[in-house]
């Protein structure tokens, strides 16, 4: 049996949309939005473009969904950040962003909204736990954790242009 087709969208100051195309050419999507909520999308057969379902889901009734399609994905060596009150997210570094080409320390941005970035995804390299004497890129995707509200404020001024 072939692998599922995934694909990852990127939805600058929503989340992140994941498509899927099943082995029987049913197109689903998920978005991860931003506020820990989902948004799962079920499409037209005849027409893998037109939405013929959506459904959207609080971050509780995400996990419940996840318990049921996945009931052994718990794992107590695995940290639930949702549990914590701390999310992890992705935000992306705009080409025209004023830390394009700047360090990482310049942006204060543990001092600002007390979030961490953990790792910079550039192409298809991930730089675990960059120092301050990173220089950032357009395009760059940094992986930083938080609460909600320090992570939404990390997004504003990573995108400030």
């Amino acid at each position: 049996m072939p692998a599922p087709r995934m694909s990852t969208t990127p939805l600058p100051g929503i989340g992140v949309q994941y498509d899927l195309t099943t082995r029987e050419h049913r197109h689903l999507s998920v978005v991860a939005h931003r506020d820990g909520t989902r948004s799962v999308n079920v499409y037209r057969s005849d027409d893998p473009d037109a939405c013929a379902q959506s459904l959207h889901l609080t971050s509780a009734e995400t996990a419940s969904l996840i318990d049921a399609l996945m009931p052994d994905h718990h794992n107590p060596n695995v940290l639930h950040t949702t549990d914590l009150g701390l999310v992890a997210e992705r935000v992306e570094l705009s080409a025209h962003s004023v830390w394009n080409g700047r360090v990482m320390g310049d942006m204060r941005l543990r001092t600002e909204t007390g979030v961490s970035v953990v790792a910079v995804l550039r192409r298809a390299e991930a730089v675990p736990s960059p120092g301050p004497d990173y220089r950032l890129a357009g395009g760059d995707t940094l992986i930083v954790v938080g609460t909600r509200e320090g992570v939404d404020a990390a997004a504003g001024i990573l995108g400030r242009e």
